[in-house]
């Protein structure tokens, strides 16, 4: 169960984002400077975590007290030669964060580390994935976790485990919200696996991120799921989409050459974010959905 080190809010040092040039890292540099800290974002441009000598570049970037955060990856993780290249990232942090007098370190994982299970899921659900993504993020908590209590044991440890993640700045174009925005605002149809009717968690970039914020303030130690409770159809998300446009977007129906993946369900109780983090309310769907497809068509019309 994950706990709250301090008893209010209180601003780290200095927040050390690694990856911050990606889609979530640079939601949560935001954030935290929105909130007033002291941020120092580092991208692929500052340390590359799959070239030779990665681990000394970091350490030298790093000060005691710093609380980092880890959002970098290369995923979604596909074959053996992206879970290798994963792995090697993280390993590569690790040799310029061991031993380093740090206050925090906050892995940004995600909800695929957790088997699949009749019910809704909860940070106690058996972490026994059966996927290549989720055994990566799975391995490199236990990494991290593993390396901190040799080399750092003062430095606490969490993790944040994302459910899917939609917003304006999505570049992977995958299957859901992200995928059905860029459809809608192309003109073109959507199409669905089935009847779309798999139904599944969805977070709001922004809400990942002001989860992370709270959990450095709070120096919160131990895994806390971004997950927000409330599951859709994939064919709701495209309905809600495609309303949210002004002109007439049809929907297609694929055969699946497959069974549905997750069995088609995948619920959580996000409970343990309510106990912590009681200020904090996830946003609305459809009202998320509604504000990433608004904030990009303002952008594409200039």
């Amino acid at each position: 169960m994950a706990e709250n080190l301090n008893d209010a809010a209180t601003a780290p040092e200095r927040v050390v984002v690694i990856g911050a040039g990606g889609f979530v890292g640079s939601a949560i540099v935001t954030a935290a400077r929105d909130r007033g800290f002291d941020v120092l974002p580092l991208g692929r441009g500052e340390v590359d975590l799959l070239a030779d000598g990665a681990g000394d570049t970091l350490r030298g970037l790093l000060k005691p007290g710093d609380a980092v955060v880890f959002v970098s990856a290369l995923a979604p993780c596909k074959d053996y030669v992206m879970f290798e290249q994963n792995i090697r990232m993280a390993k590569n942090a690790l040799d310029g964060l061991a031993g380093q007098p740090l206050s925090q370190l906050l892995y940004v994982s995600s909800d695929a580390v957790y088997s699949d299970f009749d019910g809704p899921l909860t940070e106690a659900s058996v972490t026994a994935p059966d996927n290549l993504h989720g055994q990566m993020h799975a391995a490199r908590e236990i990494m991290f976790a593993a390396a901190l209590a040799e080399s750092n044991p003062d430095t606490v440890f969490a993790s944040l485990r994302p459910t899917l993640i939609y917003g304006a700045g999505d570049p992977h174009n995958g299957y859901g919200p992200n995928r059905y925005r860029r459809l809608v605002l192309a003109g073109e149809n959507i199409v669905l696996f089935g009847n779309g009717e798999e139904r599944r968690d969805h977070v709001s970039v922004l809400d990942v991120a002001g989860l992370a914020v709270r959990m450095l303030e709070r120096r919160t130690r131990g895994a806390l799921n971004a997950t927000t409770g409330v599951v859709a159809s994939f064919r709701n998300l495209a309905e809600m989409t495609i309303g949210f446009a002004d002109q007439s977007i049809e929907i297609e129906n694929l055969s699946r050459s497959g069974p549905m993946p997750h069995n088609g369900y995948r619920p959580f109780d996000p409970s343990e974010v309510k106990r912590l983090f009681p200020d904090f309310a996830f946003t609305e769907l459809e009202a998320g959905l509604r504000a990433a497809f608004e904030e990009v068509r303002a952008a594409e019309a200039g």
